[in-house]
């Protein structure tokens, strides 16, 4: 009787550990969800110096408030600000991106942002090509010589 009573006892503990991991498998399937309309953005071919601000738009997919922590460039000049406050589901919303222009050269930049999101962390990518500003040639008077007053 008393290995019956212990094999009862250890089969309910399995099946309660069981059930409990589905439960957990269930919470953790909901929650928030950020899907972006494009996860890089393509400057193209711009002028030094020309707006580098640019857009990730995304909507909240998920079944709650999505809240994102943080958002980081990686390197000082890819600043991006986003929403301090909850995104509920089925709403959208914006990461601005701010590139600094008047760099020279290939872009090829990521974005991390950080959120309460089934993905928690989001790695965006901005990419192009600073060419430098063309200036307009000034055209220098001639001076006054001796010559040119008589």
């Amino acid at each position: 009787m008393k290995k019956l009573g212990a094999v009862l006892g250890l089969f309910l503990f399995f099946t309660v550990a069981v059930s409990a991991q589905g439960a957990a498998k269930l919470e953790s399937a909901g929650g928030a969800e950020m899907t972006f309309e494009s996860e890089v953005i393509d400057y193209g071919t711009i002028a030094q110096n020309a707006d580098g601000l640019r857009v990730f738009k995304f909507t909240n997919t998920g079944n709650a408030p999505l809240i994102i922590s943080n958002s980081k460039g990686s390197c000082g000049c890819t600043v991006p600000t986003w929403p301090k406050q909850p995104i509920n589901p089925g709403e959208k919303g914006e990461i601005k991106v701010k590139y600094a222009t008047n760099r020279v050269g290939p872009i090829n930049k990521s974005v991390t942002v950080t959120s309460n999101a089934s993905t928690p962390t989001k790695v965006l990518r901005i990419k192009g090509n600073v060419l430098v500003k063309e200036t307009t040639p000034v055209k220098k008077e001639e001076s006054l010589s001796p010559k040119a007053i008589n």
